[in-house]
């Protein structure tokens, strides 16, 4: 008898830590913020100069800002409306917070000097589901 009690109270302890990790988990997602997601819609003037001189200095500011490329001006096609002008970028970051940090950064205020010789720019941020 006295093992079948060991047996019994060692897997309701499992059970109980289980189920307390289960919450735990769930806890903590429900605290972690939604990403957030950048769209650029870029008119380039010059392609060249833009992809030379601007492209490498908004890269490592965006990164350096915590974003990461989900697309960078690859193909795009209409859905419903008007096609966008010009490149497509979409970054994701972990918060609209870091997102907007990340663009207004004296790295990509500096980038953002050269690019605005060769294009304009839309840009903005949308705050995605909760995790």
């Amino acid at each position: 008898m006295n093992g079948t009690k060991s047996i019994s109270s060692v897997s309701l302890t499992l059970l109980a830590g289980f189920g307390l990790g289960a919450i735990s988990t769930q806890a903590l997602r429900a605290q972690s913020k939604p990403l957030a997601y950048v769209i650029d819609q870029i008119d380039v003037s010059n392609q060249d100069a833009y992809i030379k001189e601007f492209g490498p200095l908004a890269g490592k500011a965006i990164e350096a800002g915590g974003g990461k490329y989900l697309a960078r001006g690859g193909k795009t096609v209409v859905i419903d409306g008007e096609l966008p002008k010009g490149r497509v970028v979409v970054l994701a970051f972990d918060s609209l917070e870091q997102a907007q940090a990340a663009f207004s950064s004296p790295a990509m205020l500096e980038a953002r000097k050269i690019g605005d010789k060769y294009a304009t720019f839309r840009t903005f941020a949308v705050e995605g589901l909760p995790k």
